[in-house]
């Protein structure tokens, strides 16, 4: 059985430095650190205001992975903001960048809250994968839950979709748990189905992270910032790397 991969999202870390003019926390020392305690891969999530992960970041955070062949570099974002330009800089100058996720939020959104919709969206996404396809970049779709699209998704050319996980975090330790997990199982089932692979990713943690997995088939990864970068102020990045870890071991 395939496992699956944890790729940490570093925007948090740099909301934090970007609130003074120091340079600290550093971005590129939080990725060294995560990836030094097992993490598989590194998500930014570059928004035209730069919030947060600003677009100079993306280039030495790809450097970095240059020292890291057997990692993954994630880069999301809308392809019809900014995202393909700070991606285009790094194929150019031949950086490190495996994976797109386009994403479709606006440009003063607060957070990503909803999926591509079909067959709407088709029409913009198919010749912004075709570019992504010819630099050689795996492109996966921000999704909601819904089934009935993961053929739609597959037609437009994406090779994965990630699920938005928030409604399942929702619901987490209520009685609509269980109808939260069918409905992802069943979502992901279906993108299986079609031969699309799956990640998963917003407001996972490490309590409702095994049961997912558990679950919900065919997770190749799954994205995690907010939580995780909140638990390593508590337990450091080492620490919390690793018990997300033993969480993906516990699945199985």
């Amino acid at each position: 059985m395939k496992t699956t991969s944890l790729s940490v999202n570093l925007n948090k870390v740099a909301l934090v430095r970007n609130t003074r003019h120091l340079g600290i926390p550093s971005v590129t020392r939080a990725a060294t650190l995560c990836l030094q305690a097992g993490a598989n891969g590194i998500t930014v999530h570059p928004r035209p205001d730069e919030r947060h992960i600003r677009t100079s970041d993306v280039p030495e955070l790809a450097t970095l992975l240059k020292d890291w062949p057997d990692r993954e570099f994630n880069i999301e974002g809308n392809p019809l903001h900014n995202l393909m330009d700070v991606v285009g800089l790094l194929v150019a100058q031949q950086l490190p960048v495996h994976q797109v996720t386009f994403v479709p939020d606006t440009e003063g959104q607060f957070t990503s809250d909803h999926g591509w919709t079909f067959p709407a969206d088709a029409p913009v996404l198919q010749d912004l994968i075709d570019q992504a396809h010819a630099w050689g970049l795996r492109v996966s779709l921000f999704m909601d839950a819904d089934a009935s699209a993961r053929a739609a998704a597959k037609a437009v050319g994406a090779d994965r979709v990630e699920l938005y996980t928030e409604p399942y975090a929702a619901a987490w330790g209520t009685p609509g748990q269980a109808a939260q997990l069918a409905r992802f199982a069943q979502a992901a089932q279906a993108a299986l189905d079609v031969g699309l692979e799956v990640n998963a990713g917003h407001d996972l943690n490490r309590d409702n992270l095994t049961a997912f997995i558990a679950q919900v088939p065919g997770v190749s990864e799954v994205s995690i910032g907010h939580a995780l970068i909140a638990d390593a102020l508590e337990l450091g990045y080492s620490a919390t790397i690793k018990d997300y870890l033993r969480c993906i071991r516990d699945a199985a």
